[in-house]
């Protein structure tokens, strides 16, 4: 059951904005629905100030422009749109193409496949893959939305989200199961690094490391992939220094680090 108690964010001020008036009015329901203090008709009308007749029809012309997606359980959440645009800009963003010899080398030095993830809403999405040439090998595909909550790049979005988002992204979790990943999250800080074995898919562990930016912001995730034969957890260890040196030679090429 949701919890009625959580607090509203201030309503919105009307002659705020870029002076199109039903822009910013969608600009606003979108700010309420993305900070998850919105879910319903009447939350989004609280959120916003606007009246019920004029929320509820921007709600609708929003969810025919996929902007928006209703499920009874769920209420409103951003829609499909939104990851579509995300991919699209994010394949267009100088990252990638900066980020893509490092990629390559952190490929060639350790055997197995890299990938650069970024966060989309609530999910990681890979933004660029260069697999490995062993036979045995893990493929994750450009564009592939993966979950925040499992594989050893998730820890690390989750590890710079609010606790209020990762609160609510690790809901649906066993108590037992959100301790564990909440340790995790730690021991990645401490070290610089995470480590997954099985989480996501049986018999595939990985190993990533932090993008950070200005003001400590995370930028992106950097990992490499493999069969849990070759990179198990006593793999991880051995992988990690490489994949943590990769990070920063793409915080280097960005200009982030002198």
């Amino acid at each position: 059951m949701r919890d009625m108690s959580i607090a509203r964010p201030p309503r919105a001020t009307p002659d705020v904005g870029s002076g199109v008036g039903v822009l910013d009015r969608v600009v606003a329901i979108l700010d309420a629905i993305e900070a998850g203090n919105a879910r319903s008709l009447t939350d989004v009308t609280l959120a916003t100030g606007y009246t019920r007749s004029t929320t509820h029809r921007l709600l609708q012309a929003m969810e025919a422009h996929d902007l928006l997606d209703y499920s009874g359980s769920r209420g409103y959440h951003l829609g499909p749109r939104f990851l579509r645009l995300a991919n699209r800009a994010l394949r267009e963003l100088p990252l990638r193409d900066l980020a893509h010899p490092v990629l390559t080398r952190l490929s060639e030095t350790t055997g197995e496949s890299a990938q650069l993830y970024v966060r989309s809403v609530d999910e990681r999405v890979c933004i660029d893959a260069v697999e490995s040439p062993s036979e045995l090998r893990t493929i994750v595909v450009v564009g592939a939305a993966l979950p925040l909550t499992k594989g050893s790049a998730g820890k690390l979005f989750l590890a710079w989200a609010t606790p209020d988002d990762r609160d609510r992204l690790s809901a649906d979790l066993e108590p037992s199961m959100r301790a564990r990943l909440h340790q995790q999250i730690l021991t990645g800080l401490r070290r610089g690094w995470t480590e997954s074995v099985g989480e996501r898919e049986p018999g595939v562990a990985s190993v990533s490391a932090p993008i950070v930016g200005a003001h400590d912001a995370l930028v992106a995730v950097i990992s490499v992939s493999g069969p849990v034969s070759r990179l198990g957890r006593g793999g991880a260890k051995r992988y990690a220094p490489t994949v943590m040196s990769a990070a920063r030679d793409v915080e280097r090429a960005l200009g982030y680090q002198a």
